[in-house]
């Protein structure tokens, strides 16, 4: 029946960010953003989940949840809280809970960066300042030998496109630059970064799955009669992802091949008439405006696959639904887009785990299949989990699955 299917093998996980969850640590730039007012609702990343403190209860909710695979982060501001100089009482925090992420049959993703830097890497001007590269790949040469035993594939970065617009151009993520030149040579610093990167960890770890983070959306015309809309839904998207994908999957030469898999993070369509992003009139919302669009998934799996011939991975798909009345609908219809496209689509990684700190929207997004007491540090599975659990359980949807989670549910259209 149409409102059934399976997984087809294809593993459920989840996904999340150190700076997100982790509290604790003021020593990042993000703490120096909430620091100098720039997060929306006043939320205080060095608090986040307190999941540094309950990573224990988290890994035994994945678990009792039945997550086959889980993407977590490393806060390098953490691991090297001032320049050459490591904390080995936080390495081995990250090979605790790798260890116990994998007794319980979890396989654990690594991300080396996720939008967070440490003070002293920012200060100095971040990946623009001279030495910036060698900066990072120490750090990454000091960390992956570490947590190599206890790691499934690893992440270099994490969507550098979306770092380098909304840091460098929109200038709403630290450091608040707004310039596109700027914008344009932070890409162009990050491409050799993840190559190299990958070089690296291939050296001291042959047999790793390397990839990095690539956050797509797909382009459309407003009006796909309008010659310019067209024109500029092939600008935006050439300009925003295509171009830096091709740079970090393929180097310099357009013939290298730095991915053992394809890493997609997916999450809404942008409609062009213009180079700004635009939203679809009369089309279905979450609750921070962004369309929903489950084609869109399958339309970039297969288009990445054709491109680069690897395993597919979704990284990250989520959505922000503050009363979880539409998330069961959103799940089922992208893992089914998914799971019913042509392309090995081997992973799913929902975002997030559970409801946490969301750059500068704060606390107040939420996208977790847990619900966070921001208060109390409680966390419950809400409805929207417990159709993922059985999701899981099930390798797929079945109609009675669909009737009692799905059906009830509907988007908001506007």
């Amino acid at each position: 029946m149409g409102d059934t299917f399976s997984l087809g093998g294809m593993l459920l996980g989840a996904s999340s960010a150190a700076t997100q969850v982790e509290g604790g640590d003021r020593n990042n730039n993000w703490y120096d953003w909430y620091r100098r007012g720039n997060i929306k609702d006043g939320s205080d990343p060095s608090v986040a989940t307190m999941h540094w403190e309950h990573w224990q209860e988290d890994a035994e909710l994945m678990a009792a949840m039945g997550l086959q695979c889980a993407r977590l982060g490393l806060e390098w501001s953490r691991i090297e809280p001032e320049r050459g100089v490591f904390d080995e009482s936080a390495v081995q925090h990250y090979v605790e809970e790798l260890k116990y992420l994998g007794e319980r049959g979890i396989k654990p993703m690594v991300t080396l960066w996720h939008f967070s830097n440490p003070l002293w890497f920012e200060r100095s001007g971040g990946f623009l300042a001279r030495g910036a590269k060698l900066a990072f790949l120490e750090y990454v040469e000091y960390i992956v030998p570490r947590l190599a035993p206890y790691v499934d594939c690893w992440i270099t970065l994490n969507e550098p496109n979306v770092y380098a617009v909304n840091g460098y151009m929109s200038g709403d993520w630290p450091p608040g630059q707004r310039s596109i030149p700027a914008a344009l040579r932070v890409m162009a610093a990050l491409t050799p970064c993840h190559i190299e990167a990958y070089e690296l960890i291939h050296r001291l770890v042959p047999d790793a799955r390397v990839s990095f983070a690539n956050h797509l959306r797909v382009f459309a015309p407003e009006d796909p009669k309008n010659p310019a809309h067209r024109a500029a839904a092939k600008t935006a998207e050439f300009l925003f992802q295509t171009a830096m994908t091709r740079a970090m999957m393929r180097g310099p030469s357009g013939r290298g091949r730095f991915y053992d898999y394809i890493a997609i993070n997916y999450y809404t369509r942008s409609t062009c008439s213009g180079l700004a992003d635009g939203v679809r009139k009369n089309s279905p919302r979450n609750d921070l405006g962004w369309e929903i669009y489950p084609e869109g998934l399958a339309e970039l799996c297969v288009s990445m696959w054709k491109e680069y011939s690897a395993p597919v991975y979704i990284t990250e798909n989520g959505t922000c639904d503050l009363d979880d009345a539409f998330r069961c609908r959103y799940i089922c219809e992208h893992v089914k887009a998914a799971a019913g496209c042509p392309a090995p689509v081997e992973r799913y990684y929902h975002w997030c785990f559970c409801d946490n700190f969301e750059w500068i929207e704060g606390n107040t997004a939420r996208f977790g299949l847990v619900h966070t007491d921001f208060g109390t540090q409680e966390r419950a599975v809400k409805r929207s989990g417990e159709f993922y659990a059985e999701m899981i359980k099930n390798g797929g949807v079945t109609q009675e699955m669909y009737d009692e989670y799905v059906a009830p549910q509907v988007y908001n259209v506007q």
